[in-house]
């Protein structure tokens, strides 16, 4: 908390903080105010960010009230600040096979989506879910079922909001450690929601994908264009790996300074096939100053 309000005490900047071609950003805290968020964003640099919009471990809904909706659209249209990106609970598993967790899973995606509505994010991220007690094929179907049903009466087209299903690290039971799990979500959700993806860098390289290797990381997006789309790919998770190639740990790693290196991202940055879309950090903070400075490091990318 202190850091994060350290960052607010400090002047505002008297020019715009240094911009790319891109849109890059980090996840950002939204302590004391989810509107404080923005703030932060500008300050640390970014022109989009992400948050969550109620505590990731913890079922207890968060209401937003209509003052600080108003204040973060305010601050985003002042400053740019463009995708808002939303990181779904990390409590949700919409493909439980336990139908009291899953009910309660999708109460609370419910209230993601309706808090997103509010703030009128752009995005959604939500990871596709367990199927532990199942199979993996159950497991997909429930996911988009419980997706549809979630959001019924709910008008996402008018809000503006995109659901992305974000790739996962491969670890047993979870859903999404390849492209074509994350395609078979979205084909089962098309005409019935606004969908799309996200992608994890170090997700895609604990699950097995070469991203390292020049070869590999075109052969990687090749294979991803022909699953998924490049153009469905709303959203980069910009994180390097502290875990080896294949390894199924998720450990984030500051940009440049783990198993993946910084060519990836310099390639993922720069290719023009991918300039439509957001590339957020989700790197650690060991020290303060490590959110600036893997921000940093990803706009020293852009050619």
């Amino acid at each position: 908390m202190a850091r994060e309000q350290d960052i607010l005490k400090r002047p505002a900047p008297k020019r715009p903080p240094r911009l790319t071609s891109r849109r890059i950003g980090i996840h950002t805290s939204s302590a004391g105010g989810v509107q404080n968020a923005a703030e932060r964003a500008y300050r640390l640099g970014c022109n989009t960010f992400q948050i969550f919009s109620s505590s990731p471990r913890q079922w207890a809904p968060y209401e937003l009230g209509e003052p600080h909706c108003a204040e973060m659209n305010r601050l985003r249209a002042s400053y740019d600040l463009k995708p808002l990106v939303i990181h779904t609970n990390y409590l949700v598993n919409l493909a439980s096979s336990n139908e009291l967790f899953l009910q309660k899973s999708m109460q609370a995606f419910r209230g993601e989506v309706e808090r997103a509505l509010s703030l009128c994010a752009e995005y959604l991220v939500l990871h596709p879910g367990s199927f532990r007690g199942s199979d993996r094929e159950q497991g997909l179907l429930r996911t988009a079922a419980a997706i549809a049903a979630s959001t019924e009466g709910l008008d996402l087209d008018r809000g503006g909001l995109t659901i992305l299903i974000e790739n996962t690290a491969g670890a047993e039971f979870s859903l999404g450690g390849s492209f074509e799990q994350v395609a078979e979500v979205l084909e089962r959700l098309r005409g019935v929601v606004p969908v799309a993806a996200c992608i994890d860098t170090c997700h895609t390289h604990v699950a097995g994908y070469d991203i390292v290797s020049e070869e590999g990381l075109y052969a990687t997006l090749q294979h991803l264009d022909a699953t998924i789309g490049l153009n469905h790919v709303k959203v980069w998770h910009c994180n390097d790996a502290k875990a080896a190639r294949g390894s199924k740990l998720d450990r984030h790693q500051h940009i440049g300074k783990g198993t993946i290196g910084k060519e990836t991202f310099r390639i993922l940055l720069n290719d023009l096939r991918l300039a439509h879309a957001a590339f957020i950090a989700e790197t650690p903070i060991d020290l303060p100053g490590d959110d600036r400075r893997n921000i940093d490091a990803l706009k020293k990318l852009v050619g």
